[in-house]
């Protein structure tokens, strides 16, 4: 049994998966707001320490960190879902290779979360690197993904 989607819709479901990366790119910078908030409150004293714990950094970071995470993953697959129903085959390229590869820094940089909760320094310090790491590709994919775009709508 085959899915069969509708003609009218086809097309569409070609911009489902740039829009949510624009709108997780937003969120990723975001949480990098957070995570530097979040590191200062951890250094701060006396006064300025009690004003930024009443910012809940922390908690705000975690969550914010957890959506991304799941629909980064979501997108990821997503997008080579919509590639493959579109066109019978996913286009192994740079933007699909930087894709998996940032799908994976993120499920590592979240999966040293209980290291750095027990003061783990390397850990924190890796879960920086990942996540300056995983910005980094993020806009650069960002810059490949309006090119994919501008040529599918070049074909409709």
């Amino acid at each position: 049994m085959s899915l069969e989607i509708p003609a009218s819709i086809k097309p569409w479901l070609n911009f489902i998966h740039p829009f949510l990366m624009w709108v997780l790119l937003a969120i990723s910078i975001y949480a990098l707001y957070l995570g530097v908030q979040l590191r200062r409150t951890r250094t701060a004293e006396g006064d300025l320490k009690k004003e930024l714990i009443k910012g809940r950094y922390s908690i705000k970071h975690h969550q914010i960190g957890s959506v991304l995470l799941a629909l980064m993953i979501i997108g990821t697959v997503a997008g080579m879902a919509v590639t493959y129903i579109n066109n019978g085959k996913l286009f192994v390229g740079p933007h699909l290779i930087a894709g998996l590869g940032m799908a994976s820094l993120i499920a590592v940089s979240a999966a040293l979360t209980p290291f750095m909760q027990k003061g783990n320094d390397f850990a924190r310090y890796t879960h920086i690197f990942l996540n300056v790491t995983l910005l980094g590709l993020f806009g650069w994919q960002a810059v490949t993904g309006v090119q994919i775009v501008q040529k599918i709508i070049s074909q409709m």
